[in-house]
């Protein structure tokens, strides 16, 4: 476990100094985005003397990596808000977004892929097929124009952006609508929630579904081939005992490292989504992060993304050696 934390400290220090210079390589001036375009060159020196944008590019890094070894992400050039308080703000809702998607696709993606192995080769295995083809090729911006299209726009079954209707009152406990609704037994909060959460939760977890899906069906019919399998078909064992107590436990291995990675990369790939949904999460904050050439917010977007990605995924190793016997004794 140290030598994992070494690992992931060393991996979020690299984090940071690439950021740090592939955000100053975008072109464009932040101090003359934040003045507009009629700013005289004298505001715009006093702007960029302000931010520290006129000393040199060596003395910028080190008072980033200072101010990051005490846990300060900076301030915002367009809001000069905390870093820190934005991403606090805004967190909750793309991480809400994220655990939905995530419990959809793999509940969802886990039943497809078992009963494809039941019937390899049969309907429902071509069905899984078209289904994990279909979400892998189709854009995920496509897909949530489309699904506002159809069920917004044209059936006005379900709400298409923000969070919650304009006509329920909302006042934050943790900042998670759902489990703010059932700790105040608001259960009008809570189907508005819902209702808002459907599309972008379903236009986010279609990728995911897919490769869960797969995986789960190939990890499964391979499990199924071995020869402890063979062995307990031979001592007379009934196929459904064969196929979850044997079968499904060891197959579900890979899939629940694909599922812990899968959660790393919604959480970033929810960009594209929040944008569609106009949802109120870090992504559209960093989408206008990055045409306001925000580098503090960029910065601490990106730095705060790769730490939950880290976590994560030793998180997920942790899980793993519960399942398996023999990584905790090899560990």
């Amino acid at each position: 476990m140290t030598k994992r934390i070494w690992e992931g400290a060393a991996t979020l220090f690299v984090a940071a100094i690439a950021v740090f210079f592939l955000v100053h390589l975008v072109p464009g001036d932040p101090a003359q985005i934040v003045l507009g375009e009629k700013a005289t060159p004298e505001a715009i020196q006093a702007i960029r003397k302000e931010l520290g944008l006129d000393r040199p590019l060596y003395e910028q890094l080190g008072q980033y990596l200072s101010r990051l070894a005490k846990g300060d992400l900076g301030r915002s050039i367009r809001t000069g808000q905390s870093v820190t308080e934005e991403i606090r703000d805004r967190f909750p809702a793309t991480l809400e977004l994220s655990l939905i998607s995530l419990i959809l696709s793999a509940i969802v993606g886990i039943l497809l892929g078992m009963f494809a192995a039941k019937k390899p080769g049969g309907l429902f295995d071509l069905f899984l097929g078209g289904v994990s083809v279909f979400g892998l090729s189709i854009p995920v911006f496509f897909l949530g124009l489309l699904l506002v299209l159809i069920f917004g726009s044209y059936l006005e079954w379900l709400p298409i952006s923000g969070r919650l209707s304009y006509s329920v009152n909302y006042e934050p406990i943790t900042g998670f609508i759902l489990l703010d609704s059932l700790l105040s037994a608001n259960w009008k909060l809570f189907c508005s929630g819902v209702e808002h959460l459907i599309l972008p939760a379903i236009t986010l977890a279609t990728v995911p579904l897919s490769l869960i899906a797969r995986l789960m069906r190939s990890s499964l019919l391979e499990a199924l081939r071995t020869d402890y399998i063979r062995t307990a078909r031979a001592k007379g064992q009934s196929e459904y005992w064969i196929f979850f107590k044997h079968g499904f436990r060891n197959a579900l291995l890979p899939v629940i490292t694909m599922i812990g990675f899968q959660f790393g990369l919604l959480l970033g790939g929810a960009i594209l989504t929040e944008n569609v949904f106009a949802w109120p999460g870090m992504g559209r904050w960093i989408v206008n992060s990055v045409e306001g050439r925000d580098y503090p917010a960029i910065q601490g977007a990106v730095l705060f993304f790769a730490t939950g990605i880290i976590l994560i995924m030793t998180l997920t190793d942790l899980l793993y050696r519960q399942i398996d016997p023999r990584l905790r004794v090899r560990g």
